[in-house]
């Protein structure tokens, strides 16, 4: 599907007949809550979101949803603009606010709208792991608390323009599992959400890139064992766990389908198969639906 495929309710052109065909005086603000669409419309706990706004091609666009600054970046017609974000799983449920803001030398057009976020329905399940991994050691404790603040400076910086191009694909050929967002018990007192999808993938399955960006960290951590993350542009990022083996190295830009490594049970598993997560800003969302956003119609927007 190509951008001038997509169909685009008449409601889009309003916002901009209030700024160009009535010439509003520059500090104007006026507000068009229908001018922003979501995609899916349907908004869960954990749904990554495709947000859609109309403006003209030299305008300036800037916004927040849930705490978090929303980039958005235009599509090659020039009037299209697009923002990959999402909720996170343990977003509470209710009514929030978007608030979205196209700025030209007209004036200011303020395009809020209340979002409702529904609940989904995850379900809960108990392991049982190493106790290494439930109660750590000093000597593990320390190492545990360095890799914390390297995952925090990894994930708090991001390219400043999408490297992704088209839908996500799934990073290995194996059947994943309905974990997302479960309620997991670890040995009876630990007790965590589930934040990425598992794959059956027996040790030794090629893992590869579910789109192209640059991989920000590459190196075996104490629960994640061999791990891989790769930004792909405006704080959306997709993490790799449990490898037997990494294959690229850290400020590497990869391809879709580039193999990361293989896939293995290193880090706190029961049992080989590969967690793969996805990551907007500090929001983790479900690797499932990601998979199912059609982004194909808005394939290499900003390139």
């Amino acid at each position: 599907m190509r951008l001038h495929d997509l169909h685009v309710p008449s409601s889009f052109w309003v916002p901009l007949f209030c700024v160009v065909a009535l010439g509003l005086a520059p500090g104007c603000i006026c507000s068009q809550s229908n001018a922003v669409t979501l995609t899916p419309d349907l908004v869960v706990a954990g749904s990554p979101e495709l947000l859609h706004v109309q403006a003209a091609p030299d305008s300036k666009l800037e916004g927040d949803w849930l705490g978090h600054k929303v980039q958005f970046f235009p599509a090659h017609d020039g009037r299209d603009w697009f923002a990959l974000t999402g909720v996170d799983v343990e977003a509470p449920t209710g009514p929030s606010v978007l608030r979205v803001v196209v700025r030209s030398d007209k004036g200011a057009l303020e395009l809020s709208r209340t979002i409702e976020i529904h609940p989904a329905h995850y379900r809960t399940g108990s392991l049982t792991v190493p106790p290494k991994f439930v109660e750590p050691d000093p000597d593990d404790l320390k190492r545990i608390q360095a890799e914390s603040q390297l995952k925090a400076k990894v994930f708090a910086a991001s390219v400043s323009v999408p490297l992704w191009a088209g839908s996500f694909r799934a990073p290995v050929n194996a059947q994943p599992t309905d974990s997302f967002g479960t309620r997991r018990t670890f040995n009876g007192k630990l007790a965590s959400i589930h934040k990425g999808m598992d794959f059956r993938a027996p040790t030794g399955t090629p893992v590869r890139a579910g789109n192209s960006g640059m991989v920000v960290l590459a190196r075996p951590l104490y629960y994640e064992g061999n791990c891989v993350v790769i930004d792909h542009g405006l704080g959306i990022f997709t993490i790799s766990m449990h490898l037997s083996r990494i294959d690229v190295k850290e400020s590497q830009l990869v391809a879709e389908g580039e193999r990361l490594g293989l896939s293995g049970a290193t880090g706190r598993v029961t049992g080989p198969h590969l967690h793969w997560a996805v990551r907007w800003q500090d929001a983790y969302l479900d690797p499932a639906k990601m998979l199912r956003l059609n982004l194909d119609s808005v394939i290499g927007a900003a390139r």
